[in-house]
């Protein structure tokens, strides 16, 4: 995955109106998006000593918004999520099923690693919330209990509650929907884990299969 903005595809040309007005949208979303990331990158709301927050990567319009809960190694060396193994693991499941990777965007709920959880949870989610806002996503795949903890317990005003059941299409609002998976990172490095990460996650491939063109 990459943090550098990208065209979205289309299976047809677009009338020319069309075409210049998803111009305009996109060209906002990218100011919007990169405005967010330098406020992201130099936030100190937390106590985060020397590591550096990390900024979502993807197409900033994307259909498919995926959040996990916090940065690993490799993503906090490059202040970039889903930088490394979690997000070579996303685009090695999402080619098998068929989704293009340039319809995705890819965040953590809590931006920066090694800050006391209860910390990151007050100060980031307003952060993943304009995210949310910026990239108007259909579906949003939510990686990990504590990921949909805090997701739940920071909503706006109008989002659904999101249960945990993994592997099922709800309803978030009524423009976008919800996808549960277990945590990726921690499925990674366990073969139990891995397939039930995998279980979960290949139903983003009959959503995306049964979701209209337009």
């Amino acid at each position: 995955m990459t943090s550098d903005p990208i065209e979205q595809p289309s299976a047809e040309p677009l009338p020319p109106e069309v075409s210049e007005l998803y111009r305009k949208l996109e060209e906002r979303a990218i100011q919007e998006s990169n405005d967010l990331n330098r406020r992201v990158a130099q936030c100190h709301a937390c106590t985060r000593g020397d590591f550096l927050p990390t900024v979502g990567s993807g197409h900033p319009l994307a259909d498919i918004l995926l959040v996990k809960y916090g940065p690993r190694y490799l993503e906090v060396s490059e202040g970039v999520a889903f930088f490394g193994r979690s997000g070579a693991a996303v685009l090695k499941s999402v080619e098998r099923l068929g989704v293009d990777p340039l319809l995705l965007f890819g965040t953590n709920m809590v931006k920066c690693a090694g800050v006391d959880p209860a910390e990151g949870e007050v100060n980031c989610p307003a952060f993943f919330q304009e995210e949310l806002l910026i990239t108007q996503p259909k579906i949003v795949v939510i990686m990990g209990r504590d990921t949909l903890e805090a997701f739940n317990r920071t909503a706006p005003e109008g989002v659904k509650v999101v249960e945990w059941q993994p592997g099922v299409i709800q309803e978030l609002t009524p423009f976008c929907k919800a996808l549960v998976t277990p945590d990726i990172d921690a499925s990674l490095d366990d073969a139990d884990a891995k397939r039930a990460f995998w279980t979960a996650f290949r139903m983003l491939g009959e959503w995306f299969r049964d979701e209209p063109p337009y």
